[in-house]
């Protein structure tokens, strides 16, 4: 049956059920029929439909105006934030009831993880709309979104920020310093209190010195010394002090003339002590050293080195040799007469080895001739006849024939020559085994002198 017929049989039915009374031939009583006939016309067929926190939108056969007559269709949708649980689309059956129901369910995003060393706060929990802000502990910097917002498809915007240690760990040096050098010394030692430093993130960080340690030697002048640190995160923090050594210093000391001076340390730092000493034929009158103080003055005054005076009226051979005592070396020369060729060979050669000699420190004794005519001299200076034979006999000095007898500085014979002795073969004998190492080098210094 088709649904036209059916509402004209409603109709019809509904009409007759309104109070119209039939009468049947074969029946004395009447029916009454209270079956609920269709309405398409009845504004308020169903319930008039409701979303909370949505809108329905509702099309009627009847035109717009109607909202819940039978047959009309009614589309659900939630509003922001909002998602739809049921059916998107009801329909006004002949029940009198709806096709389906919904509902709007707030919508929310996950829960954010917290950052490390941050933390965020929310305007509206996790809900659609709702903006996270970041932020870092101190000594941390954000890097990345500085805030999410909860988007209507229930996701979060951006990405998850992260907090960077950015700041650099802090670290003080300790003040420069200055510091004397000792007596006699080039270098002092200087100690200190290693810095710590701090950071406004990591509470354990290792400093590293730059340098030389504390509680050591340093040499004079600046030394700089660094210290540097780094944070986990490799930021890094530095820094710097002096250490300065200063050695007082005196104004330098001149040599004497004919001499020279031998200092120890540096020479003219503080505590340092110099030595006069005087060359051949010359002897030191006045102090024998001097020493820097700490007010960078010299104690004492300069010494002189004089012509060596040597006193040849003395009676006897030590009192002679004791003026040449660790002074000077001896060459004594003995020959039959004045007239011998070797003796004037020789003597031709010693003098044109003066100057060699004096640079070795050596002085030339001549013996000659025998009693009562015999001679000594040292070059014009007579000798006491008891101071000649005292020498023969010390150092068994023949008088028959011509020999030479070398000495050291302290009087003993180191050498006996037979026959004329060149200069050149003279020198290399002295200077290889009766010269120290610092008369070599001063040797050495004043060889063309004799030139």
């Amino acid at each position: 049956m088709s649904l036209s017929r059916t509402a004209a049989v409603l109709i019809l039915l509904f009409t007759a059920g309104s109070g119209t009374i039939l009468h049947d031939s074969h029946n004395d009583f009447a029916v009454e029929d209270d079956t609920p006939q269709l309405d398409y016309q009845n504004p308020n067929w169903c319930h008039s439909p409701g979303l909370t926190n949505g809108e329905v939108t509702c099309h009627s056969p009847r035109g717009g105006a109607y909202r819940s007559t039978l047959g009309t269709r009614c589309e659900m949708s939630c509003d922001r934030g909002y998602r739809l649980l049921g059916r998107s689309s009801i329909q006004c059956l002949a029940n009198r009831r709806w096709s389906g129901t919904a509902y709007c369910r707030r919508m929310r995003c996950h829960v954010l993880a917290l950052i490390p060393h941050g933390r965020y706060s929310c305007t509206q929990g996790f809900v659609v709309d709702s903006r996270c802000g970041f932020s870092c502990d101190p000594g941390y910097r954000i890097e990345g979104e500085h805030s999410r917002t909860c988007q209507h498809g229930g996701s979060w915007s951006g990405v998850q920020p992260v907090c960077s240690d950015t700041d650099p760990p802090k670290i003080k040096c300790p003040p420069s310093r200055l510091k004397f050098a000792g007596p006699g010394k080039l270098t002092a030692r200087v100690t200190w209190d290693p810095p710590a430093a701090t950071d406004t993130a990591d509470k354990s960080l290792q400093v590293i010195l730059v340098g030389k340690e504390p509680d050591t030697e340093f040499e004079e002048g600046a030394n700089i010394i660094r210290y540097k640190v780094y944070d986990q995160a490799r930021n890094r923090a530095a820094c710097k002090f002096i250490v300065r050594v200063e050695v007082r210093r005196c104004s330098g000391l001149s040599p004497p003339l004919h001499g020279y001076l031998s200092c120890s340390s540096d020479g003219n730092n503080y505590g340092a002590t110099c030595e006069y000493h005087c060359d051949g034929g010359h002897e030191r009158r006045g102090v024998s050293s001097r020493v820097c103080q700490f007010n960078r003055s010299w104690s004492g005054n300069p010494a002189e080195c004089v012509p060596m005076e040597i006193k040849s009226d003395v009676t006897t051979a030590s009192a002679l040799l004791d003026q040449f005592y660790e002074k000077r070396r001896l060459l004594i020369l003995s020959a039959p007469n004045i007239s011998d060729p070797d003796y004037q060979l020789q003597n031709i050669m010693i003098q044109k080895s003066d100057c060699g000699l004096d640079l070795r420190h050596v002085t030339v004794i001549e013996l000659l001739g025998s009693p009562p005519r015999e001679t000594g001299r040292i070059k014009e200076s007579l000798l006491h006849t008891k101071v000649i034979e005292g020498l023969r006999q010390i150092f068994r000095i023949s008088r028959f024939y011509f020999s030479m007898v070398l000495l050291d500085e302290l009087g003993l014979d180191r050498e006996r020559f037979i026959m004329p002795m060149g200069s050149d073969e003279l020198f290399s004998y002295i200077d290889s085994f009766m010269l120290d190492e610092e008369e070599r080098e001063r040797l050495e210094l004043h060889r063309d002198f004799c030139d």
